[in-house]
């Protein structure tokens, strides 16, 4: 029974739930994982979703910064909403969807921080936060493997803030000193993938030399004409489960919609 997926940074579900409704209107994913909802649970617009199927809602938010949610028309459990680093910020919710056959997938769904602009963790706190998110996930997913991935089915989604490959990002040369494509970012994000053998399946699907992004910064004069874009929203699939994977897409096109998110929905469907 096939399974679809769908993760996006909405930069503010209040301010653009009419978005995630025009996303369930036209690809009707069986669950929605959101990031930067920028929304307390209680402020969380449930009802409008709960009315187009999405019943089942687990939230992990916070007033004015990141926040994530996920939508589901499964049946869930919630698992856990571990802090990293800390610090108490809402990056991380992972729960348990029902995968239609008498099983499980354990879905993790998690925000990284930014890190601000400057890549050195010596005078930008944002960046060594950033750095210390992605240490701790690595021995998290290292110490748990049966915690985070049990029965080797996992699948990991979100707004990971980094553009690992040089076809992620519009130049690979000039974003070297980037926030988002720095080695020590790409080198800390392979860790983490490697802890569990994660599968990128995005980049199975569509891979390099195939230019790919997920987000255009609100600066360009026109996003489209000048596609200076990254590839910043993941998919990763434990080993065990991502053969299941039969389809991939990111829906460039949500960029142009009336006051979009910067960032773009990626959806991926399982076949299980």
């Amino acid at each position: 029974m096939p399974l679809s997926i769908a993760t996006w940074n909405i930069n503010s579900v209040r301010l653009r739930q009419d978005l995630v409704v025009r996303l369930a209107a036209e690809h009707a994913p069986d669950v929605i994982c959101l990031q930067e909802t920028k929304c307390p649970d209680a402020h969380f617009p449930r009802r409008i979703f709960e009315q187009l199927g999405y019943r089942h809602i687990e939230l992990h938010g916070q007033k004015g910064y990141h926040g994530v949610a996920v939508l589901s028309r499964r049946q869930i459990e919630p698992v856990i909403a571990r802090p990293f680093c800390g610090i108490g910020d809402c990056r991380h919710i992972c729960v348990d969807v029902d995968d239609g056959r008498g099983g499980k997938v354990r879905l993790h769904n998690f925000y990284v921080p930014a890190g601000g602009d400057e890549p050195d963790p010596a005078v930008n706190p944002k960046f060594a936060h950033k750095l210390a998110f992605l240490d701790e996930m690595t021995a998290w997913f290292a110490a748990e493997r049966d915690a985070v991935a049990p029965s080797d089915r996992a699948v990991l989604v979100g707004d990971l803030n980094i553009a690992p490959l040089a076809d992620d990002v519009w130049s690979h040369t000039q974003l070297l000193r980037v926030v988002s494509h720095t080695p020590v970012e790409t080198e800390g994000l392979e860790r983490v993938r490697a802890a569990l053998g994660w599968v990128d399946v995005v980049r199975r699907h569509i891979p390099p030399p195939e230019k790919l992004y997920t987000w255009w910064s609100y600066r360009a004069k026109d996003w489209a004409a000048g596609d200076r874009g990254r590839r910043l929203d993941h998919v990763w699939i434990s080993p065990g489960l991502s053969a299941a994977c039969d389809r991939v897409a990111v829906l460039r096109e949500a960029r142009g919609w009336d006051r979009p998110s910067d960032h773009v929905p990626v959806i991926a469907r399982l076949d299980i």
